[in-house]
């Protein structure tokens, strides 16, 4: 079965850009209640995900840095340690199994590399057991 199907589109999904500040990411994660979030750059492509966990690394390694100054470190300067796979649009659900075993999420992104939507590990995991069970 397509992905298609159980995308969360992009106009339904918080996300940051790389050009946001570290604070402005930390904002976002605070509102949406998110332990991780993707990023798109100017194009609008999928360029990663930065985590809770990235945050936390940028604030013990960066001397002086603070939650007062965060506003002056860029998205696109912190190290991600996790890496959250993308799949394409035209992805069937049996290839999904496998990225939900360590992602909370799946970034759906098109030919191009424009992220379209995400697919939570929630859908998959409920789409197996409905089709284990019946």
């Amino acid at each position: 079965m397509e992905i298609s199907s159980f995308l969360l589109p992009k106009d339904q999904v918080a996300f940051i850009t790389s050009s946001m500040s570290m604070l402005q990411a930390l904002e976002q994660l605070e509102q949406h209640h998110y332990t991780a979030i993707p990023i798109i750059d100017a194009e609008a492509k999928y360029i990663g995900t930065l985590s809770e966990g990235d945050l936390l690394w940028m604030l013990r390694k960066t001397p002086g840095l603070t939650f007062d100054n965060m506003q002056e470190v860029m998205v696109s300067e912190i190290q991600k340690h996790v890496h959250n796979e993308s799949v394409l649009i035209n992805a069937q659900m049996e290839d999904m199994l496998t990225l939900a075993a360590d992602q909370n999420f799946v970034p759906v992104i098109d030919d191009s590399g424009v992220f379209l939507g995400i697919i939570r590990r929630k859908d998959i995991i409920e789409y197996y057991t409905r089709n284990i069970t019946d």
